[in-house]
């Protein structure tokens, strides 16, 4: 199993929309390290949803339900979508204390700011969990 890390705008799509959808597709992914990363997502990976710009906090745990496939919103073969489905809403964790979290320095989230999809090991992952069960 493989862990990551997936960026939305609450403005433009938030957790709480998520769990009223039931799943997503994620798409309109148009960097290609970010679409190599939906390329390596596979079935029941865990996924934390983070808050980007407006929050800039982790505030839930959500699983691939389907691996990468073409993405519908383009005829551009190059770009690809997962679907991802919540599971439970955890305590938010904000940047701040991520950033001033030992075992977290070298994550992307700090090292590639602007990135909206990552893979994380699965000791960040736990971590955040844990920040966020607090």
């Amino acid at each position: 199993m493989q862990y990551w890390l997936v960026k939305s705008e609450p403005v433009k799509y938030s957790w709480s929309r998520f769990v009223e959808d039931g799943k997503a597709v994620w798409d309109g992914v148009r960097n290609y390290q970010a679409r190599n990363n939906l390329r390596e997502m596979k079935l029941n990976d865990k996924v934390l949803f983070y808050h980007s710009n407006d929050g800039m906090n982790v505030v839930g745990v959500a699983e691939v339900i389907k691996e990468h496939y073409q993405d519908p919103t383009t005829e551009d073969v190059r770009w690809l979508v997962v679907e991802l489905k919540p599971l439970h809403t955890i305590n938010e964790v904000s940047l701040e204390t991520i950033k001033k979290d030992a075992l977290l320095q070298n994550i992307g989230l700090i090292k590639q700011s602007r990135l909206s999809v990552m893979p994380l090991k699965v000791e960040e992952f736990d971590r955040i969990l844990e920040l966020g069960s607090k």
